[in-house]
Parts: C-alpha cells; sequence; structure tokens
C-alpha cells in the first residue's frame, strides 16, 4: 500500500470527505486488514483563494509546491489536490515538484467516458465554470460541455463559497441547483452533469439530482485508491 498524500483545507469540509473515505473505503477493500498511511498539508483557505480571485497564479503554484514538497519528503507516493479550483495552476505545479500528481479534471473526464456521455454540464465556482482548466481534457476527447447561464453561475459561486465551504446545507439551495440543472438539460440538452466543485456532493447526490451527476470527489478518491494499492 503506497502512502497518500492530501493538500487540504481548500476547503475543509471537502478534505474531511477525502480522510473519512479513503480510510473506510481502504478498509472495506482489504476486509478490515489495512488503513492507508495518509498524510495532509492543509493551506490557508482565505489565502489561496485570495491568490486565486487576484489571479496571482505563481504565489499559488510556490506555495501549492511547498506542501507537495512536504507530503513528498514525508514519504507520499500518490499525492493530490483537493480541489478543483486549484487546478487551475495544475499544469505549473506539476513542473515544479518532483512527484506526478493525480489530476481531479482526467479522473473526471476517464468517467464520463466510461459511461458513454457525450454531452455534459459543468457546475463548480466560477473559476471551475468559466476557465478552461477543468474543460480541456474532455473537450480533447470530443466531449461537448455546457455551463449554466451568468446568472445562474454567480449564483452557485456564492452559495459554495458562503454555505458549502463550510458545511451549511440547505434545502432552499437545493432546489436552486435543481432548478438550474433542469433549465440546462432542456435547453442545452445535456445527458448528465458534473459536480465538479469537491463541496458540491455535501449538496447534490445520485438520489436527488434531476440527471445523473458525476460526482467529482467519488472519482477522484476511487482513482487515489487504485492508484494506491497497485
Amino acid at each position: 500500500m503506497k502512502k497518500i498524500g492530501l493538500v487540504g483545507g481548500t476547503g475543509p469540509e471537502s478534505t474531511l470527505m477525502y480522510y473519512r473515505e479513503l480510510n473506510s473505503r481502504i478498509d472495506k477493500l482489504t476486509n478490515g486488514q489495512t488503513m492507508p498511511e495518509l498524510s495532509i498539508e492543509s493551506v490557508d483557505f482565505y489565502k489561496v483563494w485570495k491568490y486565486v480571485a487576484d489571479r496571482q497564479y505563481e504565489p499559488l503554484v510556490s506555495y501549492l509546491a511547498e506542501k507537495v514538497h512536504n507530503l513528498v519528503a514525508g514519504g507520499a507516493e500518490v499525492v493530490s489536490l483537493t480541489a478543483a479550483t486549484m487546478h487551475i495552476v495544475f499544469d505549473a505545479l506539476s513542473e515544479r515538484v518532483d512527484t506526478r500528481l493525480v489530476s481531479i479534471p482526467v479522473a473526471i473526464r476517464d468517467e464520463v467516458i466510461r459511461r458513454g456521455y457525450k454531452k455534459v454540464g459543468l457546475l463548480g465556482t466560477l473559476f471551475t465554470m468559466e476557465q478552461d482548466y477543468m474543460k480541456k481534457a474532455l473537450r480533447e476527447s470530443g466531449i461537448e460541455i455546457s455551463i449554466p447561464e451568468k446568472e445562474d453561475r454567480e449564483l452557485i459561486a456564492v452559495r459554495i463559497y458562503e454555505e458549502l465551504e463550510h458545511g451549511i446545507v440547505k434545502e432552499a439551495t437545493l432546489a436552486e441547483f435543481q432548478k438550474i440543472i433542469g433549465s440546462m438539460r432542456e435547453k442545452d440538452g445535456i445527458e448528465a452533469v458534473i459536480l465538479g466543485c469537491t463541496e458540491l456532493p455535501l449538496l447534490l447526490n445520485k438520489d436527488n439530482c434531476t440527471i445523473p451527476c458525476i460526482d467529482s470527489v467519488e472519482v477522484h478518491i476511487q482513482k487515489l485508491i487504485d492508484l494506491a494499492m497497485a
């Protein structure tokens, strides 16, 4: 079993999901014989989000690279960021560190292909929805991606930052998101929706999403498990 290293704190709620799920799933897969050795380097949530908001990507890369180096120095062999938005600097970060990082966008692309979808919707932070880092791998594989209308994107971003990042889950917010997804299905003809922020599974899941959803946390965690147990 390879040691797993996570860059966490972006935000804390999703980091908790990664820690809990990696331990419980590997415990189950090994019939109660093994839990993973796991290290977390937790960043200052407000610091990294200010870097992203101000488009200060070089300081962000340096800060994240320091965390990755600490994980590798501590023996981690399977290393990943635990937030989709931080993948905005994934390529530059990968060049700065001496280990292979496990990409959320690539894991999602592989899952979309496995399920056979040709047109999907993408929900996430404003950066995730509006920029290219979560879409590139999908487009290069011939998959169409739709995002919500501008007003809906802004609402989603506020709900993620002000509620889900703090572990606040509201029925009213769920209804808003269900309405947005329904509109995308009618207008854009999407077959499924990608939960492209690692806090979105706190709110949406296969039981309450109006169309099939691809949970970025679920897909990414399974990839980490596969690599750790290989």
